[in-house]
């Protein structure tokens, strides 16, 4: 077994219920930050943290992401006819190595973890990260990195967490601690969205995670949780009491692209983040108050 994080989960299957109408017609991982989409951003940042091989969970209607992934000889040619160098190196940005990425159908809505299981045959014998690709991080390091960087440290399983706004952490998946010390601590349990005055922490569970392949054989017989669905939370708590688990409280900024706000919020944060557009993109904000 590979002891080295190669391969990432990307769960794109979901219907994008809280950006529509927006996701009717577009996956909702495709929606612009900017000029690109959210994908584009969540790819580079596993490359970044070595990640060689990507599976995404797709859903029925979801052809566009594995297109968007693929080359377009027809703009390209078009491109370089227009002698548009820059924009053309910009359309082959994303596009990766000859069998880099795997698809992989979900057959049904049945839940995180069920789409995580989906990817068993894929990923196989060894670690590999989970990416909620609705989740879009601003780090430096990025957020993938700094999970592999624990791992490498501690090895196991890492969930990375942030902290919840103030009186909000009962609406999230929060982790109990066994002691806080810096960033890094070891995990007691999980608790999906604690009545309110029972949180074991402040800290909730954002959207990185780096697993043991065993998960797969815990979610082959996972019973469904809250929503009806098969939930990846429920399963990690399983394997906790058999293998270490460790919270990384990640130094960065987390946009929810899932959110009509969120990823409003996004676009505004990461034009002004863009060198060539930051002044102009200022303006135009300041203009609108």
């Amino acid at each position: 077994m590979s002891s080295r994080v190669r391969k990432a989960v990307l769960p794109v299957a979901g219907l994008g219920t809280r950006v529509l109408p927006a996701a009717k017609a577009t996956p909702k991982n495709l929606l612009n930050v900017v000029d690109r989409p959210i994908l584009s951003y969540i790819v580079e940042e596993a490359r970044a943290a070595g990640v060689e091989h990507f599976v995404f969970v797709v859903g029925r209607g979801q052809g566009a992401i594995e297109d968007y992934f693929d080359a377009n000889p027809e703009v390209e040619g078009a491109l370089e006819a227009k002698a548009k160098a820059d924009v053309l190196a910009d359309v082959r940005g994303d596009l990766g190595p000859p069998g880099e990425m795997s698809f992989v159908r979900q057959m049904a809505p049945l839940g995180l973890g069920h789409a995580v299981w989906c990817a068993r045959h894929v990923v196989g014998n060894e670690p590999f990260a989970v990416i909620l690709p609705d989740m879009l991080m601003t780090a430096e390091p990025p957020a993938l990195a700094q999970a592999v960087a624990a791992y490498d440290k501690v090895g196991g399983n890492i969930v990375v967490v942030e902290p919840a706004p103030k009186g909000e952490a009962h609406k999230y998946g929060i982790v109990a601690l066994e002691a806080q010390d810096g960033r890094l601590n070891r995990m007691t349990g999980m608790v999906e969205k604690p009545p309110p005055g029972t949180e074991p922490s402040n800290l909730f569970i954002s959207g990185r995670y780096i697993l043991q392949p065993d998960i797969f054989g815990v979610l082959e017989t996972q019973e469904r949780g809250a929503g009806g669905e098969i939930q990846l939370t429920d399963a990690m708590a399983k394997l906790l009491k058999s293998q270490a688990f460790h919270a990384l409280e990640y130094d960065g900024t987390t946009y929810d692209c899932g959110d009509k706000i969120g990823l409003l919020r996004a676009n505004v944060a990461f034009a002004l983040r863009r060198p060539e557009l930051a002044a102009a993109a200022r303006k135009a904000i300041q203009a609108l108050l």
